[in-house]
């Protein structure tokens, strides 16, 4: 069994209810133990922006910018596909505290180490 988990959200705004869910997954699995990393790609990308966060709500009333404060103020890695922020107009300035550009080929290597959960 592996202590890692990694979260690859591919959405965002676009669907609130899944971008809450696997934030709050993320947080929930690093309050048990596990070395958590979140991999954002496609519309994912956007939450990693800054200022995009705290208007992401699931219907329940849960908030996403609740559990990505947790993450942050625990170090949990947010990675950012490059190419897809790239494709809208995301800079590395733009993006959160604790967040930083990745490539697929650091998604691949983590997937390999990890169990994945995909939102």
């Amino acid at each position: 069994m592996t202590n890692s988990i990694l979260i690859v959200l591919s959405c965002g705004t676009d669907n609130t209810n899944r971008a809450t869910r696997a934030l709050f997954l993320a947080m929930a699995a690093h309050k048990e133990g596990k070395q958590v990393t979140v991999f954002l790609l496609d519309e994912g990308v956007y939450l990693a922006r800054e200022g995009i966060i705290q208007h992401v709500r699931a219907a329940t009333g849960d908030s996403a910018d609740d559990s990505l404060t947790y993450l942050q103020a625990h170090g949990v890695p947010i990675l950012v596909c490059t190419p897809c922020a790239k494709a809208r107009k995301i800079e590395e300035k733009d993006l959160i505290e604790g967040a930083r550009m990745a490539m697929a080929s650091e998604m691949i290597k983590l997937a390999c180490e990890s169990a994945v959960i995909s939102l």
